[in-house]
């Protein structure tokens, strides 16, 4: 398990505290912590993780949270536990993440998940946080202009750019990362410092995504020093990984 990897880097304090390089946590532990850091979900409810019966729709997953501050967490698996993370971390998102999904719940009338909620899903799963003051620099991003923006704004990048992986998902394939593994994001103005800062702007900015498409893909092993690999300029030209616009 490789939680040296920099998409942890943001969570270090949890990793060490929970022991996670020796396994996975019982849910004693996770709430532990959440009460002691006083975690709570849009509602104002404590934050509290538990395992489930069985498996739970997303709606149900979601409108439970919102109802009563229980997470379903299966402790077996580290997709759940490494959502729980998320959560203990990055509580203002998190819980905004889960009050826009019980909006948009209250308003679809079909079984199949909007646009919106799609959008939603793909945050919670494999979010990634940029946050630069530098609009030339997103604009890189947005382009998909991935060597113009990695390699020869590489500099500026590490000094002007910060990245937060706040899916879980994406945390999960980050215990064993591969070249391919992409994030989508959300664009942040702000100070590349201050991440509780950043917890506040991402649960504001939730509410101008309607759709996954305003999410820009960002292959994270490229990010400067992710990969000891990328800092050779050829790492860019796997056009498979990094693929230019459409």
């Amino acid at each position: 398990m490789n939680l040296d990897h920099p998409a942890f880097a943001p969570y270090r304090p949890l990793v060490d505290a929970l022991q996670l390089a020796r396994g996975l946590p019982g849910l004693a532990a996770l709430n532990a912590l959440a009460e002691a850091r006083g975690t709570l979900q849009a509602r104002g409810l404590p934050i509290r993780f538990f395992a489930p019966d069985g498996r739970l729709s997303a709606r149900d997953y979601e409108t439970h949270i919102l109802a009563t501050g229980q997470v379903p967490t299966r402790p077996d698996t580290w997709h759940d536990v490494l959502n729980a993370l998320v959560w203990l971390r990055f509580p203002l998102f998190k819980a905004a993440l889960n009050a826009a999904h019980g909006e948009a719940i209250a308003h679809e009338t079909g079984a199949l998940r909007g646009r919106r909620r799609d959008a939603l899903t793909v945050l919670d799963e494999s979010g990634v946080w940029v946050i630069s003051g530098d609009p030339g620099l997103a604009s890189l991003l947005a382009g998909r202009a991935w060597h113009a923006l990695f390699w020869d704004a590489r500099a500026q990048v590490e000094s002007d750019m910060r990245f937060v992986v706040v899916g879980h998902a994406l945390l999960e394939k980050a215990l064993a990362p591969f070249p391919a593994m992409t994030g989508k994001c959300l664009v942040l103005t702000g100070a590349v410092s201050d991440l509780d800062a950043a917890d506040a702007g991402a649960a504001q900015a939730l509410a101008a995504i309607d759709t996954p498409r305003q999410l820009p893909p960002l292959p994270v092993q490229g990010i400067p020093g992710w990969d000891p690999a990328n800092a050779a300029a050829a790492y860019y030209a796997n056009r498979d990984v990094f693929r230019p616009p459409r």
